[in-house]
């Protein structure tokens, strides 16, 4: 079995050490840089629950030196994902699967969707559709990333918080290959559900993204601190509503209310959400996969988000003024 981890920074060095660590894989990583040569030299050091863990996978900047994989791993920010779409390309065969290991709403995300809207292309994820065709929705197993790690040094993660990712097909069926990679996954000590909704996975998670990770970067504040505070606390609830209107618009039913979502992610504590920490390092903000999606998908669905737009704008123009807004998709992000 064949598995490269293209982009193995935080989440997706975490994933390949604990793979590599397995053996039960052929385990590649695609990455840049200081982190690359630190690997290259030392290895891939894995911080997790007081132990350190030190693992070899194969290391290279350029995918075509690996050849067809069984599963690709994307690990990338969504923003920087049409740039490296190409490259990705290079490690398909026939029956690559592709797992989007990405926050936010992905470019399948309308991939045998069923309703009105099966098969739309979402501008603000997918300029032009571009990746729809690069990265066919058809190899896709859908990945929910729970886990919270850390790029700490070149060549070193560090992992603080779960070990959870989600998967599921599109179509909601229980396929070979979505089995197959669960069952890799948790003979390398993760959680990997396969689950059958995975759209409704994907909303639980969202609903704490377009919201606390906003105002967190607003705010330069710790996900506690934003709970804690009554006012920040009902705006994120104004918008996590708001969100739960067009979710449901789209035919997707969370299964949990609002007030006990916001109750799980006050329990994550004292903790920067990756928008804040991007923001603080001076990095591209993911803010369209985040939030700007979510307001696409309101304007196509005619469901109404004031408090969401007005947060993207300020969202957008605070990462503008920083330095921090992404170029425009396929025009040489940086992973």
């Amino acid at each position: 079995m064949k598995v490269c981890v293209f982009g193995a920074g935080a989440i997706g060095g975490y994933i390949a050490a604990r793979l590599c660590a397995a053996g039960d894989a052929e385990v590649s990583c695609i990455a840049r840089g200081p982190h690359l040569a630190a690997m290259k030299a030392n290895g891939l050091t894995l911080r997790s629950g007081g132990e350190t863990l030190v693992t070899h996978p194969r290391c290279t900047d350029d995918a075509r030196e690996l050849g067809p994989q069984d599963f690709v791993v994307i690990a990338v920010k969504a923003h920087s994902l049409p740039a490296a779409a190409p490259s990705i390309q290079a490690l398909l065969r026939p029956r690559t699967a592709l797992v989007p290991a990405i926050n936010g709403v992905p470019w399948w995300y309308f991939y045998k969707s069923g309703g009105p809207w099966e098969n739309k292309r979402l501008q603000s994820v997918d300029p032009g559709g571009k990746l729809w065709d690069l990265l066919p929705p058809s190899r896709v197993i859908g990945c929910i990333v729970y886990p919270a790690t850390d790029l700490v040094a070149p060549g070193v993660i560090e992992h603080t918080y779960s070990n959870r990712f989600d998967l599921g097909e599109p179509d909601g069926s229980k396929s070979e290959r979505a089995q197959q990679l669960s069952q890799l996954m948790i003979g390398a000590g993760l959680r990997a559900p396969v689950r059958t909704r995975i759209r409704e996975n994907l909303w639980v998670k969202l609903w704490g993204n377009l919201s606390f990770n906003m105002i967190c970067a607003l705010t330069r504040s710790p996900l506690d601190a934003v709970i804690a505070n009554p006012e920040t606390r009902a705006l994120a609830r104004t918008m996590m509503l708001e969100a739960q209107g067009i979710a449901e618009k789209l035919g997707v039913t969370l299964p949990l209310d609002v007030d006990a979502r916001i109750a799980g992610a006050a329990e994550v504590g004292s903790h920067k959400p990756s928008t804040l920490v991007d923001l603080e390092r001076g990095r591209p903000m993911e803010i369209d996969a985040l939030l700007g999606a979510v307001v696409e998908m309101a304007h196509l669905t005619s469901v109404p988000a004031p408090t969401c737009e007005s947060v993207l704008a300020l969202v957008r123009q605070l990462a503008r003024a920083a330095g921090c807004y992404p170029e425009p998709a396929g025009q040489g992000q940086k992973r």
